[in-house]
């Protein structure tokens, strides 16, 4: 059952990548020039996606494979190069549709499907793998868990994602946050301990049938991120 937490945070969520930060996250995922801070995150987003791909097999070929909280699309983009059938769902609208306009003509018609709605959408099938980059960073552990267990269920063989890990220097760059005004601010991101979180993970009947693999933290400047890979037993 979902929650009221998780509720009212995806309504933020969607309210803010779709109305508030629409431009601004356009020009961090292009090639735009931008201020040393969003320079550093650009940066650190482009390491976690190259570590998240280094973890999928280089020849994806037959596999089909989630893109959950696409943004606009860059993961996709790489996974459908490597011969991935992908499926890429995002709440915001804007989002998707700047994804589809950005897609390389040279990719084969129909290797990115591009979709507006909730990552938890049993409709959108089964998978080989499913990855969830930066989009459950908003959510609670025990939201983040749920989420994941319900894309677990239609997922055969690895589920990889990232969580803020709670460390000083993420603490302290929350604090600095507040300091803008509430218009130009993010929804919060939730840090997690590691360990906890891979209490709660092992915990949950639904994951009974996956472990926690390879772990890897990239901090570069304002982005701290740590990916997490499941694997099928």
């Amino acid at each position: 059952m979902v929650v009221a937490t998780y509720q009212e945070r995806r309504g933020q969520i969607e309210t803010y990548f779709d109305r508030t930060a629409v431009e601004a996250w356009s020009r961090l995922t292009s090639d735009a020039p931008l201020g040393r801070i969003r320079a550093t995150v650009r940066a650190g987003r482009d390491a976690m996606r190259r570590q998240l791909l280094e973890w999928l097999p280089p020849d994806l070929r037959g596999r089909r494979l989630l893109d959950a909280g696409c943004g606009t699309g860059a993961f996709a983009v790489e996974a459908a190069r490597r011969g991935a059938d992908v499926v890429a769902v995002d709440l915001s609208p804007r989002l998707i549709g700047l994804a589809a306009a950005r897609l390389p003509d040279d990719l084969a018609p129909g290797r990115v499907e591009f979709r507006v709605g909730d990552m938890r959408d049993p409709q959108l099938g089964r998978f080989d793998h499913a990855i969830a980059m930066d989009s459950l960073i908003h959510y609670g552990a025990s939201d983040a868990v749920r989420i994941l267990s319900e894309m677990a269920v239609r997922t055969d063989l690895s589920l990889l994602f990232t969580f803020a890990p709670r460390t000083p220097l993420l603490a302290a760059m929350h604090a600095l946050g507040r300091l803008f005004p509430r218009s130009d601010r993010s929804p919060t991101i939730e840090p997690i301990g590691a360990a906890a979180l891979r209490r709660t993970l092992a915990a949950e009947p639904r994951l009974a049938a996956w472990r926690a693999a390879r772990s890897e933290r990239v901090t570069s400047g304002f982005y701290i991120s740590q990916a997490l890979e499941l694997v099928a037993v």
